[in-house]
């Protein structure tokens, strides 16, 4: 996933953002509007520029076509994604969901954390990339939760009219148009939703459902210490994506995996990702 997070307003403020994907990234400087916002989100602006810039060994072309009969997927690992990618050519939609992990407090006092949580298209072997998820973060001894959308190279939007809480569980669906692509967020727990309709001219070779580390300032951030990420109802071109655990990737930081996603439900439609280096049970169904 890939994009900066601008996550709160404070008056009159402008920040730096990083934005890029895999092997690249850009700055520009956005203005942070002038709005009333929580003393967590103005503690989650105060930490600064944060991005989501895909950091994978590169995987090499994807097999042509969607699933096609003669690849031979690979487990990845990356330094600030988890989850599962699938890559192909053609990914015209996306489609999952997830329950929002709540954030645990870090063991060390002060430490700020951050995780986004997300469905997208491309960014996976390029630098294009169309996405739209949550993050769960903590930033000065507060927990923070924000949805988003973004589409490479612009910085990610926030959602200012769905609010989200740990437990709730959000779908994001991305959908190829004519001329434009539409992309729709929505809190199936609060009925709250969210839907915008935006230029993408990405190579679509790639889908995830991605537990990401953010990029703040030059670093990946610490990932947060969140339980974990049920992923659901994942379809490709509106069909199953039939996943399998070599579409599979870890998070590995400095040697020491921090983040492990688990086999495929049994429907291979969804799996869990979490915390740590043991891989979770997958969802049941």
């Amino acid at each position: 996933g890939a994009g900066s997070h601008s996550t709160g307003g404070v008056m009159g403020r402008r920040v730096a953002v990083r934005i890029g994907s895999l092997s690249s990234a850009v700055l520009v400087t956005v203005a942070i509007g002038c709005l009333d916002v929580s003393p967590a989100a103005q503690a989650v602006a105060s930490v600064g520029a944060e991005t989501h810039a895909p950091m994978i060994p590169a995987p090499g072309p994807g097999p042509k076509g969607f699933r096609a009969a003669t690849a031979t997927p690979k487990p990845w690992s990356s330094t600030n994604w988890s989850g599962y990618a699938v890559a192909g050519t053609g990914f015209r939609s996306a489609t999952g969901q997830w329950t929002v992990p709540t954030v645990n407090a870090p063991t060390k006092r002060r430490a700020s954390q951050f995780s986004s949580t997300w469905v997208g298209i491309d960014g996976f072997n390029n630098s294009d990339l169309i996405q739209a998820g949550t993050e769960q973060d903590w930033v000065n001894g507060q927990a923070f939760y924000q949805a988003w959308w973004e589409i490479l190279p612009a910085f990610e939007t926030p959602i200012a009219g769905i609010t989200v809480h740990p437990g709730d569980t959000m779908a994001v669906s991305i959908t190829q148009g004519t001329p434009n692509w539409t992309i729709t967020v929505s809190d199936q727990t609060t009925g709250k939703s969210f839907t915008t309709h935006q230029a993408y001219s990405g190579p679509m070779t790639s889908v995830e459902w991605i537990q990401e580390a953010p990029t703040v300032g030059n670093h990946v951030a610490a990932l947060a210490h969140d339980t974990t990420v049920d992923f659901d109802n994942g379809t490709v071109n509106g069909a199953n994506p039939d996943l399998v655990s070599a579409d599979s990737g870890t998070m590995i930081k400095r040697g020491k995996t921090v983040s492990t996603p688990s086999a495929p439900n049994p429907a291979k439609n969804g799996f869990a990702v979490a915390y740590g280096s043991v891989a979770p049970l997958p969802p049941t169904i």
